[in-house]
């Protein structure tokens, strides 16, 4: 007889601190074993370093880790943080922008947008905004 898994989420409130990629990663690894999905770690580990970094670097206010899936075997990472403005690389319609070879910043989103199979923002108003990524076997 087969099971259907329920979907899930949680939700980590991160300090405006460098350590905190390190610890929501952490985090990450635990839930994705719990869940039997450490298969995912790598893909969601870069997904989740690369939006936490832009929100560390380019907000001032607090973010969260958000991880959750409501489809077997299919994963999604985000962030919140509570600046409204949209990065240009997650702007509907951005084209995709390759950083130069001797850029010291820049990548991020450009991994994000490579790596996922999806990818997004949700709710950009005065009360922040959600970059989301989705990972796992195609539906």
């Amino acid at each position: 007889m087969a099971t259907v898994s329920p979907s899930w989420n949680y939700t980590l409130h991160l300090p405006r601190d460098p350590r905190a990629s390190g610890i929501a990663r952490g985090t990450l690894r635990l839930v994705l074993a719990a869940h039997d999905l450490a298969q995912h770690s790598p893909t969601a580990e870069l997904l989740a370093s690369e939006l936490l970094s832009n929100a560390h670097l380019h907000t001032k206010g607090p973010y969260a880790l958000r991880i959750g899936s409501k489809e077997p075997d299919r994963l999604m990472v985000a962030v919140w943080d509570s600046d409204p403005r949209v990065p240009d690389g997650f702007k509907e319609g951005a084209p995709v922008v390759v950083p130069e070879q001797d850029a010291e910043h820049g990548r991020g989103l450009h991994l994000v947008r490579a790596c996922a199979d999806a990818w997004g923002v949700s709710g950009a108003s005065n009360g922040g905004k959600l970059l989301w990524a989705e990972c796992g076997e195609a539906r």
